[in-house]
């Protein structure tokens, strides 16, 4: 990374909480991407490399009682409400000690008042129903709804926002926009921005780009509070990068457009600034990452049970 970029976006000094969970995830993306490579994943996983930050960020303000509806890119979600590497990571493989029993897989993960869908705005849809519970019960609790830009063409997002503006639902809707779904860039997909189409619904929205954990606490932190105290919906627009490819190796995206992309990653820019400190957090994280995939890896196959 070029000084000029190191200078033109700074970065707070990150809290070594904060930071470590980052490097948590990044490590147990990278573990899952060696595995498939392995031949040792069945199935299909989507990692969260580059937008690590956000559910590290958001998560200071999702109580014990909040519900969190992830979706196909949700390990991060998980990670960072959870911080259970074990349990996930024996789900993806299908080992024993898997958190839905080895048939949940990368995708579809449920675990007390969290759940992630592979199916493209399902989360939306069952988020709003949640948050109507909440509000129908007199619960102060709220509930918090990770998509992307691209889920944007599908219709029940439009209902579930209709939804939650008519009937002033507690639901906090994060938008995760890396620019790209699949392979299609979001400026080929969608006229108007997602800002616009919020707002139609007469809900509240915020657009954040930093990468920076406290900086982004500082933003949302008041948007976040209001939106519980009134029961209202609120939508915070992420912009971010996906670093790794769509899923695997399915990457379609040129050269130039993956340079930036790291001279954006929250990564490559705190490596950077951190010195020996980022360097001894890292290597303590994947000192442990290492022997936790020996651990799980080493157990017998998940064997399903309806006990």
């Amino acid at each position: 990374m070029s000084k000029a970029m190191a200078e033109a976006l700074p970065f707070e000094a990150a809290s070594d909480e904060d930071l470590e969970l980052m490097l948590l995830i990044r490590e147990y993306e990278l573990t899952v991407l060696e595995l498939f490579a392995e031949g040792l994943i069945k199935g299909t996983a989507h990692t969260c490399i580059g937008q690590e930050y956000i559910p590290v960020a958001l998560n200071p303000f999702i109580t014990d009682g909040d519900y969190v509806v992830s979706n196909h890119r949700g390990h991060g979600h998980y990670l960072a409400r959870y911080q259970d590497a074990e349990g996930l990571l024996a789900e993806v493989t299908g080992r024993r000690g898997a958190v839905c029993g080895g048939v949940g897989g990368s995708q579809h993960i449920h675990r007390e008042r969290f759940l992630s869908t592979g199916v493209q705005a399902e989360g939306i849809a069952v988020g709003a129903g949640i948050a109507w519970s909440y509000k129908h019960k007199k619960q102060e609790q709220a509930v918090f709804v990770y998509i992307g830009e691209g889920t944007f063409g599908r219709g029940c997002v439009y209902e579930a926002l209709n939804f939650a503006g008519l009937w002033q639902l507690p639901l906090i809707i994060v938008v995760e926009n890396n620019g790209i779904a699949l392979s299609t860039p979001q400026s080929c997909a969608m006229a108007g921005s997602i800002e616009g189409r919020v707002r139609g619904f007469g809900i509240d929205y915020m657009r954040v780009e930093s990468r920076d954990p406290g900086t982004v606490r500082v933003q949302v932190g008041e948007s976040i509070l209001q939106a519980r105290k009134t029961c209202k919906p609120l939508v915070l627009e992420f912009i971010t990068d996906r670093v790794a490819s769509h899923s695997k190796g399915d990457d379609t995206r040129t050269a130039e457009e993956l340079a930036a992309v790291q001279e954006r990653y929250w990564y490559n820019r705190m490596k950077a600034a951190g010195g020996q400190r980022f360097l001894e957090l890292e290597q303590a994280v994947r000192g442990r990452m290492r022997s936790l995939r020996d651990d799980v890896m080493g157990r017998e196959e998940a064997v399903w049970s309806d006990v």
